[in-house]
């Protein structure tokens, strides 16, 4: 660690002096927009807590998501804050700023446009900080707004800063943010060691129920990082909670998670991934919208209609993707009503529409044909699922309840190991 006296380097002290904030624009005042909202960790942290940061070169992950109540970019309020130190910024898959559309491009590393602070991308050639790119900084702070879903990369660029911090002698804080889909609900099959990857470095079922925060403790102490974490808790969030519960605005996370809506069907259709049918984008209604040119759609509906799945409706669609699988090509295929959202199963949703169109469509379904995330040793769609036994039952006929009731034990273990990590 470095002297907590160390004041500002000069290069920051220079760019600061270009923009003059307003007193009023450091603090974020109780007051802004919905008196009734909760107070997310980033807010917590610039209000109560700046003795964390006091004499401390800052590193900030982030990405659009990675705002103030009042929609302030975290990365301008840092870079504006006299008290603040930011040297580097790092950005997280589809980059800090969200511009990169599609699911798997690696985003260079440049100078932001508003600050001139490096951007160093952490998906790249890498997907955790090198010494270089720490050089200037002792604390890593990371602010990011995760979907609740395991498949997804930002809590794993998370984990992957914390090994780097733990290897270099860093710390790292971590601003605690709303799970979108509540922090009660836990669902699915629980990863495999033999099917990690970056959509699944730890033993985490599809559904986690958990924060960022929380993800952060676990993969520190249950899953031995060991790194100098501090987690700056939200203030006012419950375990109940839905994202549009909060009273804090939705900004997409990622290009194809345009509200909270998507987040709930997101653990259910993002499996669809793992195959070659469209899981809608392209669409104005990504993960929604799922299909291929050869389903029939009034077919597919009412087959998936017969599982009697609650808190779901299947409507049969046509629609034409305008990029990524079937550009320009008319799909048949299914949207998905949340009816209840409370009731809802998505991990099993998401299986069951794997598997009859496996099996109505078996001289056309195929399973992705490229790697799936860089993994180019396994089936795209077990890197998807973090298991083999999920599309071995498929291809075997086996019974939706029977691929179903097979994660049952590890989901209860799960439950009880998550328990000393819960904050909330």
């Amino acid at each position: 660690m470095v002297d907590s006296e160390r004041p500002p380097n000069a290069q920051t002290k220079n760019r600061k002096a270009q923009i003059t904030p307003r007193a009023s624009d450091i603090l974020i005042t109780l007051s802004v927009m919905n008196t009734k909202r909760i107070r997310p960790g980033i807010e917590v942290l610039l209000n109560h807590r700046m003795d964390l940061l006091a004499g401390q070169r800052v590193g900030l992950v982030c990405n659009q998501a990675t705002v103030l109540p009042d929609l302030r970019h975290a990365a301008d309020v840092f870079y504006e804050h006299p008290e603040i130190d930011l040297t580097t910024l790092f950005g997280p898959q589809h980059g800090i700023r969200g511009d990169v559309q599609y699911n798997m491009i690696e985003t260079p590393h440049m100078p932001d446009a508003r600050t001139g602070i490096m951007v160093y991308s952490l998906y790249s050639e890498t997907r955790e900080p090198t010494e270089a790119m720490l050089a200037d900084v002792d604390t890593i702070v990371v602010d990011l707004q995760d979907v609740g879903c395991r498949i997804y990369t930002f809590v794993y660029t998370m984990a992957n800063c914390m090994r780097a911090a733990k290897t270099f002698g860093k710390r790292v804080i971590v601003c605690d943010r709303p799970n979108p889909i509540n922090g009660n609900d836990i669902d699915g099959n629980v990863t495999e060691d033999a099917f990690t990857s970056f959509v699944g470095q730890f033993a985490l079922p599809t559904r986690h129920g958990m924060t960022i925060g929380e993800l952060a403790k676990m993969f520190n102490e249950h899953f031995g990082i060991g790194c100098e974490l501090e987690v700056v808790k939200m203030e006012g969030w419950r375990r109940e909670m839905w994202g549009d519960e909060t009273g804090l605005p939705w900004v997409l996370p990622s290009p194809n998670i345009p509200d909270v809506d998507t987040c709930v069907v997101f653990p259910a259709t993002v499996h669809l991934e793992g195959t070659e049918l469209s899981e809608g984008r392209g669409t104005t209604l990504p993960f929604f919208l799922n299909g291929a040119p050869f389903i029939d759609a009034y077919a597919w509906a009412a087959e998936l209609r017969k599982f009697d799945l609650p808190g779901v409706a299947f409507r049969e669609a046509y629609f034409q993707p305008t990029f990524c699988e079937f550009a320009g090509q008319t799909c048949g295929g299914v949207q998905i009503h949340i009816t209840d959202r409370e009731t809802f199963k998505p991990v099993i949703t998401g299986i069951a529409m794997v598997k009859t169109a496996y099996e109505m469509y078996p001289d056309h379904f195929q399973w992705r044909q490229n790697a799936y995330e860089y993994e180019f040793d396994k089936n795209p769609f077990d890197v998807v699922a973090g298991t083999d036994k999920i599309r071995k039952a498929i291809e075997s006929g086996a019974a939706l309840s029977e691929i179903e009731n097979a994660w049952a034990d590890e989901l209860n273990a799960f439950a009880e190991a998550r328990k000393p990590y819960l904050l909330y």
